[in-house]
């Protein structure tokens, strides 16, 4: 029974030393709660004023296309303030830790914590905890949750606020296999509905089977994907000097290819999940698209803004925790500065990939690997 006992302890010691709550103590705890109140109570405060200005902006949009009440509300403002929640994420975390940290050093709270042994390091703690969480937090919503949203809204907006998707292409070519070249003269979205289809297959850069069609049709409700249906089709086999001709009315096909490959409009990155985003992007870099740039600059995007929390947070927390005469007005303008020219700075950073060939990698960390710098210089001069 002893023997248990013992075994019993060796345990729920272990389970203590691994356990990470351990590492959290009551100041923690006191600071994780301003800092994720805060996050949270400027996230509502701005994003209701966002919310009015929003409204007051499309009411007569909304009103002269009919749009329901239930769709107002349901597909456009539920997943509008997520997305833009999201996307000013880095703000809204610097303005929660200048506020209340400043309201800590205002109350001498954080003079005491230094002047009872604490370092400015070990006061970061539960800052640095309250960011990651933030940080997994924002990638989880902007990797699989907000980009199924932003499909309902932007649906939403192609009915009822006029900005019309763009629902057709012309000339369609491209490599759907290897040495499988498809091209589509018109292609309608809204029916799935091809014009003008040919379907040409090479081996050892010999053409060893062309089909045509008048209409190509994707299977929407067909279990497997890239499943289409020729309409007035013609195949054509060439073997050495003689060819095989096959027609027919109707035939069901497997094509390496989906509407979304065929149609591109403004903004079509945001709604891919992230799996999906590095799905589309190997598939199209493999069929030798050029037109990828946007949708990687979105990928690393996703994953460099996490790291915006930890890096604002430094930056506020550096600013804000010394006691000063004149009031924070100042110090609150200055950080207030950095945080909307790094969000500035990844707008043009991703400007630059698109347009002018800087590579996507690069300008999704330009503004983290800049910012770090200046992060550092402000801990460096942090009360201690």
């Amino acid at each position: 029974m002893s023997h248990v006992a013992s075994v019993a302890a060796w345990l729920w010691h272990i389970l203590k030393q691994v356990n990470p709550l351990r590492l959290v103590k009551r100041v923690d705890g006191y600071i994780i709660g301003k800092f994720i109140g805060t996050y949270f109570y400027s996230i509502i405060l701005i994003i209701s004023i966002s919310i009015v200005f929003d409204v007051n902006e499309n009411l007569a949009k909304f009103t002269a296309n009919n749009a329901p009440l239930r769709a107002i509300v349901f597909d456009y403002y539920a997943n509008f303030v997520p997305y833009f929640a999201n996307l000013f994420s880095p703000l809204f975390v610097f303005i929660a830790v200048i506020f209340f940290t400043s309201k800590l050093a205002g109350n001498s709270e954080i003079i005491a914590m230094l002047a009872s042994g604490m370092s400015f390091k070990r006061l970061l703690r539960p800052y640095m905890i309250s960011a990651a969480f933030i940080s997994i937090l924002n990638f989880y919503l902007g990797s699989f949750i907000i980009p199924k949203g932003t499909v309902i809204r932007h649906d939403f907006e192609s009915l009822y606020k006029n900005n019309k998707k763009n629902t057709s292409a012309s000339n369609v070519q491209l490599l759907v296999d290897q040495g499988v070249i498809a091209y589509i003269a018109q292609y309608d979205d809204r029916t799935k509905t091809g014009y003008g289809f040919s379907l040409d297959k090479f081996e050892k850069k010999k053409l060893v089977s062309h089909m045509t069609a008048n209409i190509i049709r994707y299977d929407t409700i067909s279990d497997s994907r890239n499943h289409w249906k020729a309409i007035n089709y013609k195949i054509r086999e060439l073997k050495g000097m003689r060819e095989h001709i096959t027609t027919g009315m109707e035939i069901d096909t497997l094509i390496m290819m989906e509407p979304m490959d065929l149609v591109f409009s403004k903004g079509q990155q945001e709604t891919f999940t992230s799996p999906e985003l590095k799905q589309y992007i190997a598939k199209q870099k493999n069929r030798g698209s050029s037109n990828v740039v946007q949708y990687e600059v979105e990928y690393h995007k996703r994953i460099a803004s996490c790291f915006a929390s930890f890096i604002l947070t430094i930056i506020g927390a550096s600013l804000s925790a010394r006691k000063r005469k004149g009031g924070m007005g100042l110090y609150l303008g200055i950080g207030l500065a950095l945080s909307f020219s790094y969000i500035l700075l990844q707008s043009i950073s991703s400007t630059f990939a698109i347009n002018a060939g800087l590579p996507s990698v690069i300008a999704a960390w330009i503004p983290n690997i800049l910012y770090a710098f200046i992060a550092y210089y402000c801990y460096r001069n942090a009360p201690n």
